[in-house]
């Protein structure tokens, strides 16, 4: 169902904003290593004038974010491989050239349960996840470089600072689900 209002007139063209072309390759990117996976920044929230961000996702086996919900939508096409997305409690599969809209604020979580890795793109509207797993993650070289294990002192400051910065990025995390 699309909204149509009353025609206005489009404004003229931002002249400061330029044209954004990214190579998912490109070391000067930002390659982000959170929970396992690597996400790499295509298109910033800077680049759209916070409008959506555009992330490559690079999910090893057993990858994948832990149950979180958000007050934006974020919609996922799986490149290759698969992931198995859980949203409000209730499973699918999701293989190559499948695209799933996630609605803003609904609980959700995907894993990649298979013995490869998968590659996922995600853009999310309006942008700021892309800052906020900037500001939790760690930098990695490359699109496919794991990011480094962390200890359990690493792995209990991480949840801290992801629990603090949550709710500044529109986000809630959730507890594990219950197997």
């Amino acid at each position: 169902m699309s909204r149509q209002s009353a025609p206005t007139a489009i404004p003229d063209d931002d002249p400061s904003r330029m044209l954004t072309v990214a190579q998912a390759d490109d070391a000067q990117l930002p390659h982000i290593g959170l929970v396992g996976d690597t996400y790499t920044i295509l298109v910033s929230g800077a680049d759209t004038d916070g409008r959506y961000t555009l992330i490559d996702m690079h999910v090893p086996p057993g990858g994948g974010p832990p149950p979180h919900r958000h007050d934006f939508e974020e919609m996922f096409t799986v490149l290759d491989g698969e992931v198995e997305v859980t949203f409000r409690g209730e499973k699918i599969t999701a293989g190559v050239g499948v695209t799933i809209n996630i609605p803003a604020n609904a609980p959700h979580s995907f894993v990649n349960g298979s013995d490869r890795a998968a590659r996922l793109l995600c853009m999310c509207s309006p942008a700021g996840q892309d800052e906020f797993f900037t500001l939790v993650g760690q930098a990695v070289a490359s699109r496919t470089e794991a990011p480094v294990p962390l200890d359990a002192a690493a792995t209990q400051a991480f949840i801290a600072k992801s629990q603090t910065l949550a709710p500044s990025f529109r986000t809630e995390l959730l507890p594990p689900e219950k197997q």
